[in-house]
């Protein structure tokens, strides 16, 4: 049941923002919703941890520790995101950015936004995972566009044609997955479950499995973000809003790599081998280097940070793919401290775009003295982002360095080198806009302080210590997918 409200929740609120369109309560009730939102899957997570596993709807919804905790996630980065995007909306309406109609979108689709991710972590089917990544597709391309700007709509068109076509990879993949399956359970709707498909991964033929695996991993690849597949990344985050950028980088290429792990664990089952493994951490490598290297050329902030999201999931995607026991936990930790400081980083640049009507780093400066809070939250975030200690972003990549050192010593440099350049990278383009003078055209803005506080004290504080049913929630999933 709380599965089924958890899901409802976000859908109903879509459908009542829509009706209510731009009035002053609609982003009072898209913070609410949102919060309702999160404390059901709270509540979710409580009947987890008491109780294993839970299938709900006739075996059509699953939740295991793996899920529930990117559910959690997922639910309360959407709500800090609400909280933040209340006033940074309103300015840009005040600006003239977006007007009644686009406001009406960007609420309705928002809430549609979170209940489609939530669908994707909380569904039993595989079909029904691939359509409601679909559904995510569709509704974020109206958020990227909603400014309506030449390089909006491009941006828009781009993400809609690149994800689409690579969804579309992983809807074959899905059919090749099925076809296995098939021939060991019979034709139906349990051919297409997880709880079914783990159960008898063993006995899956392994070429077909494997040739699925490879349409997958470029369709949920695409979504990802990772290179060759990641060009609509940059442009989508920077022609947006900035709360869409959030939960764009914080949350939905959690839940395409959660798709893809998914679909590791059954592979690794049916073939015995490392074949899945080598491939996402090949994909993950090229992600890191490239990526890292693309910093150093961006001259909008938002860009730049949105390769920051490529270099963190090429990070994560490469620990899952080495697999065992340090590397997954620390992937797991990764995707929460990736989630946590970058959508925090994401409120404060939205914060000095607004104060210098500008996305471009060259004219942002002096936010130490303009706006102090903007100015030492954006320091600290791409600190924390760039793997400085006492972070938690350091204490994750450090697990996965010392698993990587253990068992693929050769590709250490590669990382090292892309972690070196991407944190040399970051922390000399922010250090240029926080410090000097401040600029002639920079306007006072009033800062949500309390959504990046928020997360930038959990990021410190889960470096120095995992309350006990944290470290118990992530060691269940790691024996799910190591």
């Amino acid at each position: 049941m709380t599965i089924l409200i958890l899901l409802i929740t976000p859908f109903i609120a879509a459908l009542v923002l829509a009706f209510i369109g731009d009035r002053r309560l609609a982003p009072v009730i898209n913070i609410f919703c949102s919060f309702l939102t999160f404390m059901v899957s709270v509540a979710l997570a409580i009947e987890v941890y008491n109780c294993g596993a839970i299938t709900a709807g006739g075996k059509f919804f699953f939740v295991d520790a793996f899920s529930v905790y990117l559910s959690v996630l997922t639910a309360f980065v959407s709500m800090t995101t609400a909280v933040f995007s209340r006033g940074y909306m309103q300015r840009e309406r005040e600006h003239g950015r977006v007007g009644k109609v686009r406001m009406r979108f960007y609420h309705a689709m928002f809430q549609m936004f979170i209940f489609a991710m939530l669908l994707s972590l909380l569904s039993n089917n595989i079909g029904v995972l691939w359509i409601s990544m679909e559904l995510a597709t569709l509704s974020t391309v109206l958020l990227v566009s909603l400014y309506r700007t030449p390089n909006a709509i491009e941006a828009a068109w781009k993400y809609f044609i690149l994800c689409g076509v690579g969804i579309a990879q992983a809807l074959f993949g899905t059919v090749l997955l099925y076809f296995a399956a098939e021939k060991v359970m019979g034709e139906g709707a349990e051919a297409l479950l997880w709880t079914n498909l783990i159960a008898v991964s063993g006995k899956l033929e392994p070429t077909g499995l494997s040739l699925a695996f490879v349409f997958l991993v470029v369709g949920y690849g695409t979504k990802v973000g990772l290179v060759p597949l990641h060009n609509w990344l940059p442009d989508a985050h920077s022609e947006g809003p900035t709360p869409i950028s959030a939960v764009l980088s914080g949350l939905l290429l959690n839940v395409a790599l959660y798709a893809l792990v998914r679909c590791k664990v059954l592979v690794d089952g049916s073939t015995h081998t490392h074949y899945a493994g080598d491939i996402m951490m090949g994909f993950g490598i090229v992600s890191i280097v490239v990526a890292a290297f693309s910093i150093l050329r961006q001259k909008d902030i938002k860009r730049m940070f949105s390769y920051s999201s490529v270099e963190h999931m090429g990070i994560a995607t490469f620990a899952f793919g080495l697999g065992g026991a340090t590397a997954t936990f620390g992937a797991l930790l990764h995707m929460l401290m990736h989630s946590l400081t970058k959508s925090s980083i994401f409120f404060t640049v939205g914060h000095a775009c607004q104060m210098h009507q500008s996305q471009e780093i060259a004219k942002i400066k002096g936010l130490f003295k303009s706006n102090p809070f903007v100015g030492w939250t954006l320091i600290l975030g791409a600190m924390a982002i760039a793997g400085m200690p006492p972070f938690g972003v350091f204490t994750s990549e450090f697990l996965i360095l010392t698993a990587a050192i253990k068992h693929v010593p050769l590709l250490v440099p590669l990382i090292l080198i892309g972690l070196s350049v991407a944190f040399a990278g970051l922390l000399r383009k922010v250090q240029y806009m926080v410090s000097g003078d401040i600029s002639s055209y920079s306007k006072p803005v009033e800062a949500a302080r309390t959504p990046v506080t928020l997360h930038m004290a959990l990021v410190l504080a889960l470096a120095f210590y995992m309350p006990n049913f944290l470290n118990k929630w992530f060691h269940a999933a790691v024996e799910l997918l190591k």
